[in-house]
């Protein structure tokens, strides 16, 4: 009776005080686990991904990431957390986030891209999940409100806290909804032209992403069956950008310093 009533109670306090700021311009949800819970399921799946792949240690691409990430992190809508950035070393065309401020990009993504513009945009991308807390969000979508809490309680067993991270992790990997994934579009742009990148590297990504499939399903849809379909996406990303001042546009790519640094990828 003591715990339904903690729990009655925390739910009250969560809806009254939880709706935390999601993306730019002040967009709000209801976020019922805290951001230092999130930070240590992010550790959690930051561990388990380490156990389970193999990590690039190459320490010239790992800095060229951290830099780029962390200066996108920096100009985010979200500064209350660490950001880490982890290149995994795989032929895989495929980059994730976790909760807590984790990114990953596997460098068959790297080997794919033509420019630091590019990487940007990707990355800028997996930040926006982030900042939009989706895989949190879909994290209490699915466990429910009752595992949530045990969660924020601390009250979750070993078998409870595997299930989240298994939960996280196939969130991760399995993409959101439609109108998530325009959000990270639409927010990564935003956040890679506030960190002084050409905007266009996104509309490159995406049709090199739809150029690389031959004619199958692309990166996208190929690992997120809800994603919008590629063309929709360019065309998003164009009409964002066609509202931008030449200064923003004429930014160098930065394909030069990228391609540098391509030769030194594993083939």
């Amino acid at each position: 009776m003591k715990r339904a009533t903690q729990y009655i109670t925390l739910l009250f306090i969560a809806i009254v005080i939880s709706c935390t700021t999601t993306g730019p311009g002040g967009e709000k949800d209801l976020i019922l686990i805290p951001t230092s819970q999130e930070v240590e399921l992010g550790k959690q799946f930051d561990q388990q991904i380490r156990a389970e792949q193999r990590i690039y240690n190459d320490p010239e691409w790992n800095a060229y990431f951290n830099t780029l990430g962390q200066s996108i992190a920096a100009v985010s809508d979200r500064k209350d957390i660490e950001y880490h950035f982890t290149i995994i070393e795989s032929d895989q065309i495929n980059a994730f986030a976790v909760p807590g401020g984790y990114v990953y990009i596997y460098t068959g993504m790297l080997d794919l891209m033509q420019s630091e513009a590019e990487l940007a945009a990707v990355t800028a991308h997996e930040i926006s999940h982030i900042v939009a807390r989706h895989s949190i969000q879909k994290l209490q979508n699915v466990l429910g409100i009752s595992l949530v809490l045990e969660v924020v309680l601390g009250d979750s067993s070993n078998e409870v806290l595997q299930q989240v991270i298994n939960v996280g992790l196939a969130a991760a990997l399995s993409g959101y909804s439609r109108t998530w994934e325009r959000e990270a579009d639409k927010y990564g742009i935003t956040y890679m032209v506030r960190a002084g990148h050409n905007p266009n590297g996104a509309v490159n990504m995406f049709q090199r992403l739809a150029a690389n499939s031959e004619g199958e399903s692309n990166f996208f849809e190929n690992m997120f069956a809800s994603h919008p379909q590629t063309q929709e996406r360019i065309e998003n990303a164009q009409k964002m950008i066609a509202s931008m001042s030449s200064d923003i546009t004429s930014r160098s790519l930065n394909g030069n310093k990228y391609q540098s640094l391509k030769s030194r990828l594993p083939h």
